[in-house]
């Protein structure tokens, strides 16, 4: 692993952490109340990853099907098969979600059981502000900073006991294994568009801010289970 690399790593990791211990905390509590209560964010995350930058499942589906017959042709087809394989991936995850959620209500899912929550949102004006500005560095940076270093699903998977808990570890297991490398892959694209010390430091301010925008959306999926004080001290904790 290249220094700029682990610089990267660095500047996410005490906010990665921090997801996970906040859905550690929930977890080790949460009433199916609580579940239903996340499951609804979740659930709309996944049929509209990366807001600000991919444009939600349908649209990138839609996509995908006009830009086929650009294939080796204007299109490389390993691109195209790596986009094709994350849709299918983040289908697969909205799919495992809904079991769990559909378990516990009892009844189908409908599409007005998801939700976007308000630091959710924030989350995705964030993002949406650096693609705007059409810099291949800040693109980079809000790619690496997708899924958060996989860490909800980090803790997810180790669930064990009651019913949900073990329909969200299998869950939880499908999508780290997606997911788990993923920041690794990205760190290479971004390290592709570093040239100087300037751009590192632009790079890891912006993995920085919207590192930190997506705990406040942890907190606000898991119910507070740390508090805003337990939160920035955890952090500051773990910074490296």
């Amino acid at each position: 692993m290249s220094d700029y690399e682990q610089d990267l790593i660095d500047a996410a990791w005490p906010y990665w952490e921090c997801e996970a211990e906040i859905a550690k905390r929930f977890y080790a509590k949460a009433s199916d109340e609580d579940h239903i209560f996340y499951l609804r964010a979740q659930l709309w995350k996944e049929l509209n990853p990366v807001d600000g930058f991919f444009n939600g499942l349908h649209k990138e589906l839609k996509d995908a099907v006009d830009m086929y017959p650009k294939v080796d042709k204007e299109i490389d087809r390993h691109d195209y098969h790596f986009l094709l394989l994350q849709l299918v991936q983040e289908f697969n995850h909205y799919v495992v979600l809904a079991d769990i959620f559909e378990h516990l209500m009892g009844r189908p899912i409908s599409p007005d059981d998801t939700v976007q929550l308000t630091e959710e949102k924030k989350l995705g004006d964030v993002r949406r502000a650096y693609v705007e500005q059409n810099d291949p560095l800040l693109n980079a940076a809000v790619g690496f900073t997708e899924g958060g270093g996989a860490r909800l699903f980090r803790e997810g998977k180790e669930l064990n006991g009651s019913k949900v808990n073990e329909l969200t570890a299998k869950a939880m297991q499908t999508i780290f294994d997606d997911e788990h490398d993923h920041y690794m892959e990205q760190a290479k694209e971004a390290l592709s568009h570093i040239k100087s010390e300037e751009d590192l430091q632009r790079m890891k301010d912006a993995i920085q801010k919207i590192s930190e925008q997506r705990v406040w959306m942890r907190a606000e999926m898991f119910r507070d289970a740390m508090t805003k004080d337990e939160i920035e001290s955890f952090i500051e904790a773990n910074r490296r």
